[in-house]
């Protein structure tokens, strides 16, 4: 009996899952893979003197978690989903409380907790769930009655924003907010407020950079170098675009590419200048039309979604999923100042994976034919 039960739930996940969307997923995961191979055979081998799959190894078993995750996340019932938001966004966010105490530091950022046997960035994993929250909170009935659903996922934010600009991490820190205003946008939120709050945002920022120059004074320095790069070291991104440029449109060849060898983690925050370098820009146009794609997917599922949660936590995590892309873009492309921001899916790393599987799990939860599912059952 509980077989047979077990079969009737998998062939009804199967029948009402979004397989175009689930496809997307693993064609990403699969090309962070081969790539990851193709970024640090040489950096493990060369420079640091390890094996040539150690890179390639840690992120193959990080990428096969993160798929069981994903088909995990995307399996749970809704009703049971809906219900662990909370949680387990408390639970991430007392994990990134921990960061200021426990944390180590890298580069002049204390960013990561280490626990011996694995290293996690914890913003990477609380990034979903804050995009849950906040949809939760926006269209909970209690709330809506007095409006102290946009209150407090202001103070959601402000809460993690805080905790960001501690370590600090301005890239995340506007990531959350871009994506923040979007969704209070798309709830049907007044203009005038959205743009009122971005300000005071802003202006909040601005303070905190002015008040404590010498531990923020970096991300004044990032933007005099992009509007100018002659009054800063601007030689990350430029190594990128001269490897774009060099890339063309076929690429110069697996493993023939130099962005990697002359630039600190090459592999995570230029991963796309790595890929046009060695691949060539037809391969990153491709990748980008894969993302574009799964938020295309998203959005004709929203405008036939009744229930309001999902339809605003869909259009969050799109929103998460776009911006991010193309902050990664825009960095490397030299359109937006140097933000260490992750490609999802692509760039090396088991907290970026893992964030990245944990959003494709709710994605294809939430886009589900639940009304196909209900005839089946």
């Amino acid at each position: 009996m509980k077989n047979y039960f077990l079969k009737n739930r998998f062939q009804n996940y199967w029948r009402n899952i979004d397989k175009n969307i689930l496809i997307c997923f693993f064609v990403l995961f699969f090309l962070g893979s081969f790539f990851s191979f193709s970024s640090t055979s040489s950096l493990a081998g060369e420079r640091l003197d390890k094996d040539y799959y150690f890179f390639f190894t840690k992120h193959f078993i990080f990428m096969t978690f993160a798929i069981v995750l994903m088909f995990f996340v995307s399996f749970v019932e809704i009703k049971s989903l809906k219900k662990s938001i909370f949680p387990l966004f408390l639970i991430t966010f007392a994990i990134l409380l921990l960061v200021p105490f426990i944390g180590y530091e890298v580069k002049g950022a204390r960013r990561w907790l280490d626990f011996y046997f694995f290293k996690i960035q914890p913003i990477e994993l609380i990034k979903p769930f804050f995009v849950l929250a906040v949809a939760t909170f926006l269209t909970s009935k209690k709330l809506k009655k007095s409006n102290s659903g946009y209150i407090l996922s202001f103070l959601i934010l402000l809460s993690v924003v805080i905790l960001l600009v501690n370590q600090p991490d301005f890239g995340q820190s506007i990531l959350l907010i871009v994506t923040w205003i979007s969704v209070l946008f798309v709830s049907g939120f007044s203009i005038l407020l959205t743009i009122f709050f971005f300000f005071l945002l802003v202006i909040f920022a601005s303070v905190l950079i002015l008040s404590f120059p010498s531990k923020f004074g970096y991300i004044f320095k990032r933007v005099t170098t992009f509007l100018d790069p002659n009054k800063g070291d601007s030689f990350q991104t430029q190594k990128a675009l001269d490897a774009i440029r060099q890339g063309g449109f076929t690429g110069q060849g697996m493993g023939e590419g130099i962005l990697k060898e002359s630039v600190p983690e090459a592999h995570t925050d230029y991963i796309i200048a790595v890929i046009t370098e060695e691949f060539g820009s037809i391969i990153s146009i491709f990748i980008i039309l894969i993302f574009l794609y799964v938020s295309f997917r998203i959005i004709k599922k929203c405008l036939n979604e009744n229930e309001e949660d999902i339809k605003l936590s869909l259009c969050g995590l799109s929103s998460l999923l776009i911006f991010q892309t193309f902050i990664h873009i825009g960095v490397n492309t030299s359109l937006l100042p140097t933000t260490g921001m992750t490609l999802p899916f692509l760039s090396y790393g088991g907290s970026s994976l893992i964030g990245s599987a944990i959003l494709a799990g709710v994605i294809l939860n939430y886009t589900k034919n639940r009304i196909s599912e209900k005839e089946y059952l």
